[in-house]
Order: structure tokens, then C-alpha cells, then sequence
């Protein structure tokens, strides 16, 4: 166990860089690796802030998603990945509430606010819709594997597309920076996700 939460550790740290092909950060335990989360400057727009708190409630039912996975059960390779996806991203989160606090926002926005997170979403949460959840709740041991991978991949898409809208209209150079890494993070997920799809 110990292993696997090592190695989840590790594969963490290369989604979050989005490094791809580059070398992962040097593997350290977790007790050690805790550090101050960074601070954002004081300079946003509400892009950032729709952003963030966007995202806040998409990394919420993200960790919903892969709690499901390890309650269920899956193969080797596909608990390895959601362990990595599942530290990763509850790391983002305690820093993006650690953004909004200190910007004095709120952790939530409003419907005008979700539209400036995600255009094509109509006002609505960009986030995975509460039919899909059902079903994922429902499937059979047999169906759960592959509705688990289905659902992540269209749950990290949503996240991209945040992600690329924060890029390309926010002003603040730690959530900017947050939403590139997010980007490569989440598509180089998908990439991994749809092959274990495929096999």
C-alpha cells in the first residue's frame, strides 16, 4: 500500500506539472512535501474569480468521482492514476480556497459568475451531471470500470475548457498559471484514460 501511495505521489506530481515527457519531480513523502500553499497577488478580474470558484466545485465532485473508484474498485493501473488525479487535485483545491479567502471572495459564485468560467455552459456549473453520477453510483462491478473512465474523461474535459477560458481572459499570474498547468495536466489524464478505455 505504501508503494502504490508513493507511486500515486509520484505520478501526481508529473499531472500537475503537465510535464508529459519531462522528467517527474523527485518523490518525497507526504508529511515532508507539505509546504505553505502560494499566495496569489492582490491584481484579478472577476475571470479569476468565476475561475476558481468554478473550479473549487469541480475538484468537490472530482474527489466525489474517484471516492466512488476506490470504494468500488478497479484494476491496478486505473486505481494507480486516480490515486495521482485524486492528490493532485485536492492540493489545487486547498489553494484556489486559499486564493479566494484571500481575495475576500466567496468560495461559490453566482449563475453570471459560472457563465464567465465557462461560456458554452449557459450560466449552468460546468461540472458532470447529476444523471451520470447516478449511473455511476448504479453500475454493476462488471459496468463500473468502464462508466468510471467514461465519466472522469468527460468531467477532466470540462476542466480544460475552464482551464482555457481562464487563459485566455483572466489577469492574475498565479491562477493564469494554475489554468495552463491545469490544461496539459488534465488532457495528458485523458490521454491515459482513453487508452485504458481501449484496453
Amino acid at each position: 500500500m505504501r508503494k502504490l501511495r508513493y507511486a500515486a505521489v509520484a505520478l501526481a506530481a508529473a499531472l500537475l506539472a503537465g510535464c508529459g515527457s519531462a522528467a517527474p519531480e523527485p518523490v518525497v513523502p507526504a508529511a515532508v512535501a507539505q509546504t505553505a500553499p502560494p499566495t496569489a497577488e492582490a491584481r484579478y478580474n472577476d475571470v479569476d474569480v468565476a475561475f476558481l470558484q468554478m473550479m473549487v466545485a469541480h475538484h468537490g465532485q472530482t474527489l466525489e468521482i474517484l471516492k466512488l473508484a476506490r470504494t468500488r474498485g478497479t484494476d491496478e493501473r486505473v486505481a494507480l492514476l486516480a490515486a495521482a488525479i485524486e492528490a493532485t487535485q485536492q492540493t489545487e483545491l486547498e489553494v484556489m480556497k486559499g486564493w479566494l479567502a484571500g481575495w475576500g471572495e466567496p468560495l461559490t459564485g453566482s449563475a453570471s459568475h459560472a457563465a464567465h468560467a465557462s461560456p458554452a455552459a449557459d450560466g449552468a456549473l460546468p461540472i458532470t451531471a447529476a444523471d451520470e453520477m447516478a449511473s455511476l453510483r448504479k453500475a454493476s462491478k462488471a459496468q463500473f470500470q468502464i462508466t468510471f473512465l467514461n465519466v472522469l474523461i468527460g468531467h477532466q474535459h470540462n476542466a480544460i475548457e475552464m482551464a482555457r477560458t481562464e487563459a485566455g481572459g483572466g489577469v492574475n499570474p498565479q491562477a493564469k498559471d494554475l489554468a495552463n498547468r491545469i490544461d496539459r495536466s488534465r488532457t495528458e489524464q485523458i490521454k491515459q484514460l482513453l487508452a485504458m478505455v481501449a484496453g
